[in-house]
């Protein structure tokens, strides 16, 4: 369904409230100048259709229409699995997720919803275009893995229930939430020592390495609760040139990132 009117995708997930499970991307763009790249291009899109992926500027889901997840590292096979959904006559089709970055690692606490990897192809997809907006649908079904198309469509029909019609306006600022308690793994100290270990190795001339990227883990905890879609909105307009992500599965939380 087109929209004949420029909405922003992450305004539209937020009206969506707790309807999970969901996703958005944005790519880069300059809000100085209001130039948006090429989102589907930047993400690997190889269907060739470009009628439409040339003025992308985000995309929001709501819903799955079908679904992947696995304990098990990811695989030539379910790259097969999901691509069996996808279609290049249906370029507007996208499966949206993450990989672990080391499957054979412990997982932790907050990525156990995830499993190894996730991937959903959204029941409902907002596009927001240059100058307009598109509202999409999806229906997957699969009688050989007992998802019939009555099965689709009822869970389809549960998700469309859930959408909200009314957009309202995000105050993209940051709320001033009061901090409770912070802690970091490592605390500085030691993330000194590992950049100083780290930079000595680089430079070292018989070093193999010419980049090290290390990792800290902070938790804070806030006198109330943050709304993720919200925060990303925030995130937007420090990060201009960044991609934008959110992913939340159901019975999970969510999983935002600012590049």
């Amino acid at each position: 369904v087109p929209i004949e009117e420029q909405i922003e995708a992450i305004e539209w997930l937020h009206a969506q409230h707790d309807n999970l499970p969901r996703c958005f991307f944005s790519g880069r763009r300059s809000r100085a100048n209001g130039n948006a790249s090429n989102l589907l291009m930047d993400i690997g899109n190889e269907n060739g259709d470009t009628s439409f992926t040339n003025n992308l500027v985000g995309v929001a889901g709501v819903g799955s229409a079908v679904f992947f997840q696995q304990l098990r590292p990811f695989s030539y096979h379910d790259w097969r699995s999901i691509k069996r959904f996808l279609s290049s006559e249906c370029p507007l089709i996208r499966a949206y997720g993450a990989i672990r970055f080391d499957a054979t690692a412990n997982i932790s606490p907050e990525w156990k919803a995830f499993g190894s990897f996730y991937f959903m192809v959204p029941q409902v997809e907002f596009d927001e275009l240059e100058g307009s907006s598109m509202l999409a649908i999806t229906i997957a079904w699969d009688n050989a893995l007992s998802w019939t198309w009555d099965e689709a469509i009822h869970s389809l029909e549960t998700t469309m229930q859930q959408i909200a019609s009314v957009v309202v306006k995000l105050k993209k600022e940051a709320s001033g939430e009061s901090i409770l308690s912070k802690t970091h793994v490592p605390n500085k100290t030691h993330w000194d020592l590992a950049v100083k270990k780290a930079l000595q190795e680089i430079n070292t001339s018989s070093s193999e390495l010419v980049k090290v990227v290390l990792a800290r883990s902070s938790r804070i905890l806030t006198a109330t609760n943050i709304d993720p879609i919200a925060w990303l909105a925030c995130l937007q307009v420090e990060g201009e040139d960044a991609y934008q992500f959110c992913l939340q599965p159901p019975n999970g939380p969510a999983f935002v990132g600012n590049t």
